[in-house]
């Protein structure tokens, strides 16, 4: 296929993200044109481009790993659409981040817990589990960093969002936590959540890890 039949694809109304992504991967030869699309002018290639990005390192990291330091540079865009799909995809590139490169990036990325954006701090907390699970070496920081998502500069009710992602976070990796009774008490406090969703979800992660 062709750089402008790709182009084609991404800008027709119809969404053939999933269709190019598989190109791509098939065709790696073909991602300058999916990067270049990251900052066209054309909204829908632009978030169309970040789409398919986020698609193939759901599939395929390994294609996208050697230009992670095009994703990196991304974490400075001024556009939340851009950077909500960046975030997901550096979370997914931790399974094949051999050189251990997210290392130099862990503060840069969950300080995005304080950038005052309630999305952006969902897709941080959100992609958590993925990350511990990829990298056990750096578990104990992250889980550090979810307990304290009630501090991060939103609204109560934001907290009690980001709570409840949090929880289900740890509910992936619960067996590997260390610190298993600050978890449990985290998720005990959440019991009192304003949001009912919250207090389903502490409830039944006790239930399932309070022995």
């Amino acid at each position: 296929m062709k750089n402008s039949d790709i182009l084609s694809l991404i800008d027709q109304k119809a969404d053939n993200s999933i269709e190019v992504a598989q190109e791509i991967i098939e065709n790696p030869q073909l991602l300058p044109i999916i990067f270049e699309g990251i900052s066209s002018e054309s909204n829908r290639i632009k978030f169309r481009s970040a789409k398919i990005l986020r698609i193939i390192s759901e599939k395929e990291p390994d294609i996208l790993y050697p230009h992670i330091d095009f994703f990196i540079e991304l974490l400075d865009t001024t556009n939340s659409i851009i950077l909500w799909n960046v975030l997901d995809i550096i979370a997914n590139l931790t399974a094949v981040d051999a050189e251990r490169r997210f290392d130099k990036i862990f503060q840069k990325y969950y300080g995005f817990l304080e950038a005052g954006s309630m999305v952006t701090a969902a897709h941080v907390v959100d992609n958590s589990s993925k990350i511990a699970t990829n990298r056990p070496d750096i578990r104990d920081e992250i889980t550090d960093k979810l307990l304290k998502v009630d501090q991060v500069p939103l609204s109560d009710e934001c907290h009690d969002i980001l709570s409840g992602k949090a929880i289900i976070a740890f509910d992936d990796y619960f067996d590997s936590i260390k610190g298993k009774e600050e978890v449990l008490s985290f998720a005990e406090m959440k019991l009192q959540s304003q949001r009912n969703a919250t207090r389903l979800k502490a409830r039944k992660f006790l239930k399932k890890h309070n022995e």
